[in-house]
Order: structure tokens, then C-alpha cells, then sequence
């Protein structure tokens, strides 16, 4: 990502943060056969020291990635959106692209078919405790681990980040509050985020 200095993400907590909320993650190998990516849900090792993520392919994509062969690069996209000139004082006309995102290296690690098996049911009651009517895959084990087979399961704990938080930090803090009253209404989430660099700006 570009180097500017204002939007750096340093802190490793505020990396997590990131991850525990934005689940969907994209990860990109350097495979033989040349870049390959693949979509797949990644949550926190929350006993692990440091940043430690697990999640699972589905079979045959580890073969595609060549996973544990190299190290991978895996994205975390939190809130972004577009922001208006508009949005600004009269007469300027460029646009802009507010993010949060990190970029997160390291080398997978396969777990095992039973470590493999409690991850998936982790992700799985990670999506489903606060629904009503929930379902866990221990309403069906026997089921569940069948179709379990099917996926490899992996933890990658992450060597070195690159992160940021584009956030109109470079933007006096009327037009940053005008920014956020502007996502309010389109955006919560990244309005929020802008709250967490802009304190002092107007609340939803």
C-alpha cells in the first residue's frame, strides 16, 4: 500500500480489532504457476501471543496455493466508501477513498483433521451466538465432520503487517466532522472509525 506516514496502523491491537470485525479475508499466494487468490472467513487465535489467524480451504484450493510452501499475504478490509468534494469547503473538486485495511504475512501452518474440526466449529458458533435459533455443529457431529473432510484447515501466525487507517486525518476537523455526518447516513461503520481518529466530532 501507499507510504503516508498520518495513515499508518502500528499498533497490533487496533490490527486485531480490525480482524475480529471484519471477518471476510482474501489471501493471495505467489504459487508456481503465478498469483493465485481465494475468499474464505479468518477469525482470531484469541490464545495465541501476537496475531495468529485460522481458517480453512476448501479442497483442492491448498494444492492451488501451494500452501506451507511459501509465505502468503492475507487482506482484512474494514469499512471504506467513497468521499464527496461535496463534502468539503467550496471550490475543491478531488475526491478520495476512506479505508480501513491491513495486509497481514505469514506461512500456513495445516492443522490437524480434529483441530481442523474445532476451528470450523468456532467459526461457525462466532457467526451463529447471537442469532436467533442458532445452530452449532454439534447438532449433527457426526454429519458435520463428514462434510469437514472436505476442507484443510490452517493457522497462520502473521510475521509482519502493513495496515492503514485512510481516515481525512489530513483534514481540519470541521470538514472531518462534515465527513462523518455525510457517512452517518450511508456508512456507519466507517463513520465510526473516523470517530476513533476525530474525537470531538459529531455523534450518530
Amino acid at each position: 500500500m501507499r507510504h503516508t506516514p498520518r495513515y499508518l496502523m502500528t499498533d497490533p491491537d487496533e490490527v486485531k480489532r480490525l480482524i475480529r470485525a471484519n471477518a471476510w479475508a482474501t489471501f493471495v499466494s505467489p504459487a508456481t504457476t503465478g498469483l493465485v487468490a481465494s475468499h474464505y472467513p479468518a477469525i482470531l487465535d484469541e490464545d495465541a501471543e501476537g496475531i495468529v489467524i485460522v481458517s480453512h480451504f476448501g479442497r483442492p484450493d491448498e494444492v492451488a496455493h501451494e500452501l506451507g510452501r511459501h509465505e502468503i499475504l492475507v487482506i482484512v478490509q474494514g469499512p471504506h466508501d467513497y468521499v464527496s468534494p461535496s463534502w468539503y469547503a467550496p471550490g475543491e473538486v478531488i475526491p478520495t477513498w476512506n479505508h480501513v485495511t491491513a495486509h497481514l504475512y505469514g506461512t500456513p501452518e495445516f492443522l490437524s483433521d480434529d483441530e481442523n474440526y474445532e476451528m470450523l466449529a468456532k467459526l461457525t458458533d462466532h457467526f451463529e451466538r447471537h442469532r436467533p435459533g442458532g445452530r452449532s455443529l454439534a447438532d449433527d457431529e457426526a454429519g458435520t465432520r463428514r462434510v469437514a473432510k472436505g476442507t484443510v484447515g490452517l493457522r497462520i501466525r502473521v510475521d509482519r503487517f502493513d495496515a492503514r487507517a485512510k481516515l481525512s486525518q489530513n483534514k481540519a476537523p470541521d470538514v472531518a466532522a462534515n465527513v462523518i455526518a455525510h457517512l452517518d447516513e450511508r456508512n456507519p461503520g466507517l463513520a465510526d472509525e473516523m470517530r476513533r481518529v476525530h474525537p470531538g466530532g459529531p455523534t450518530a
